[in-house]
């Protein structure tokens, strides 16, 4: 008798031991949690939700996850996609039975200076973007902000480019800025432009070799403290792609705009569109695209040859419902201009093609961002 009670009540230990292991194997950390939901990206960035501090809170009970996401859309598929992965990576953690997600969304016309803010006397905020790089989005940039102060518009340039920074040698400026005793930064000026950009605090050769945090915090301080004083426009010269850079300034502040740079050859097209779609999602508007290097004029015989394809840009805009504001050609003097320090847009627009053009295009900016 005395050993079968023991043995039942070593049979009883064993179950409870293993009810208790069963349980220790299936419980779920909020850490778990939050390590799954950063495999879930914002839609049309590379970034992930938790990152970009969208995952207001977490709550695991035994088996059930319940977690909170805050959005900041008027897209509905923007939640709608972050729903089914965030589903989809839960369900897959060891234990979770019950999954739930919910979502705190709100309209970005009232969200607070929390979420993004406008530049005290700076009265349009314009972004210049292209989906792959080498297509003269930085020459876009820099000459356009050029052809706009020759029309009497006070203008500064933000070259946000970290890695890649040209602004500084295509002003032929190897000025440093210096700061306010409040650390704030004094922008370099040049052809009465207001200009800052890391190619002014760094050596020709030196690379920036920084990730995520940083990069964010060099872009922040890049636009909000730059004394940039009164300006009409404020051209921010984005790196390419649709990256981490990339929604920091549309979440730091109110871009008035946006404008696409592409060529005309489908290759760069497609980047482009997914450009575009980046700014819809962050309910950016896009001001209308610039085609670049759509044509070569040829000195000899006055030929036009469509090196990258004839249209592109044309269809393009058509298709997004957005105006083309321009078509710039290939042309010896805007890159000579580039490399020497002095843009093309400097130049009298009755002596120069591209000048002229790049005048056409500030004046349609003008018309779609007035001052």
């Amino acid at each position: 008798v005395q050993f079968m009670v023991e043995l039942a009540r070593l049979k009883h230990l064993a179950t409870r031991d293993c009810s208790y292991q069963q349980h220790m194997n299936s419980s779920i950390s909020e850490d778990q949690v939050r390590n799954a939901l950063a495999e879930v990206p914002y839609p049309g960035f590379s970034r992930d939700i938790v990152s970009f501090g969208l995952v207001k809170a977490v709550h695991v009970d035994g088996s059930i996850v319940k977690v909170l996401i805050s959005l900041q859309t008027k897209d509905p598929e923007v939640p709608k996609a972050i729903f089914q992965k965030s589903k989809e990576v839960l369900h897959a953690l060891p234990g979770a039975k019950q999954v739930e997600v919910e979502f705190d969304i709100k309209d970005p016309g009232q969200a607070g200076p929390s979420a993004k803010s406008a530049l005290p006397g700076i009265k349009n905020v314009i972004a210049i973007a292209s989906g792959k790089g080498g297509v003269g989005k930085s020459t876009v940039s820099v000459n356009l902000a050029v052809a706009l102060q020759k029309q009497g518009y006070k203008v500064g340039l933000c070259d946000c480019d970290l890695y890649g920074p040209s602004v500084a040698h295509m002003f032929g400026s190897d000025e440093r800025p210096n700061a306010t005793s409040d650390n704030e930064i004094i922008p370099i000026e040049s052809d009465g432009l207001k200009l800052i950009s890391m190619g002014f605090l760094l050596e020709d050769r030196s690379p920036v070799i920084v990730r995520g945090p940083l990069a964010t915090r060099y872009t922040q301080q890049f636009i909000k403290q730059v004394v940039w004083g009164e300006l009409d426009y404020l051209i921010l010269d984005l790196p390419p792609g649709t990256g981490d850079i990339q929604l920091t300034i549309v979440q730091t502040v109110a871009l008035t705009g946006a404008i696409i740079v592409t060529t005309p050859q489908e290759v760069a097209l497609i980047d482009a569109r997914k450009a575009v779609s980046m700014f819809e999602k962050v309910n950016v508007k896009v001001l209308g695209l610039v085609e670049n290097m759509s044509y070569f004029l040829c000195p000899s015989d006055g030929e036009r040859y469509h090196i990258f394809g004839e249209g592109g840009g044309v269809r393009e805009a058509e298709a997004l419902g957005v105006p083309l504001l321009g078509q710039i050609p290939i042309d010896m003097p805007t890159r000579l201009g580039g490399d020497a320090g002095r843009p093309v847009a400097l130049q009298d627009p009755a002596e120069s093609e591209v000048s002229g053009i790049f005048s056409g295009v500030a004046k349609a900016l003008a018309n779609y961002a007035p001052v």
